[in-house]
């Protein structure tokens, strides 16, 4: 018995040359306020686990409705402190997610619009805890080149700086807490 010849094999995806094409992932996020939106671009490549820490807070919806808490004029404002929503007004930038991150030091400098990590109070005096805070970060209005290597700076406001001149100018108390409440949303855009 003889048999037939196979017929030849259809074509596999082996059999043509086709360039693989990679979609680069450059999430963005959008900080909304009454005064305007600051975006933000981030530094995965310097900072892989503040990045990914902070958008996966974002997109839980963490700071959503959280507060700038202190305003430092010439300094920075600094916000994502989930205690800021409480009236007591002496408990805000004492809390957080419930963990604490561990520093991510790179050649990012805190210039004007850049975005870094706050550090944690560890007892009641104002003494920071070596590791960074899992949730509050704050922006530079200036060039703060006294926090570089010190502070992990995880990205950069690339447009609406002029809404962090309009916070930090706001009046505030002898803890810089601004006496207006400014309330946040985080819009993650991918």
């Amino acid at each position: 018995m003889r048999l037939a010849p196979l017929a030849p094999a259809p074509p596999t995806l082996l059999h043509f040359r086709m360039p693989m094409q990679f979609e680069k992932k450059n999430p963005r996020v959008v900080i909304s306020t009454k005064f305007g939106e600051m975006l933000v671009k981030f530094y995965p490549e310097d900072a892989p686990r503040h990045v990914e820490n902070f958008l996966n807070l974002a997109k839980m919806g963490f700071y959503d409705g959280l507060r700038f808490h202190r305003v430092i004029p010439g300094f920075m404002i600094q916000g994502g402190d989930p205690m800021s929503k409480q009236p007591e007004r002496e408990m805000h930038g004492t809390g957080g997610p419930g963990y604490a991150l561990p520093p991510e030091p790179n050649d990012r400098p805190h210039k004007r619009g850049a975005l870094s990590m706050a550090k944690i109070p560890r007892e009641s005096n104002s003494t920071r805890d070596f590791n960074d805070s899992g949730s509050q970060f704050f922006i530079c209005v200036a060039d703060s080149s006294g926090l570089d290597r010190r502070y992990t700076v995880f990205g950069e406001v690339y447009r609406g700086i002029e809404v962090a001149d309009k916070i930090v100018a706001l009046p505030r108390d002898e803890n810089d807490n601004p006496f207006e409440d400014v309330d946040i949303r985080v819009t993650v855009k991918e």
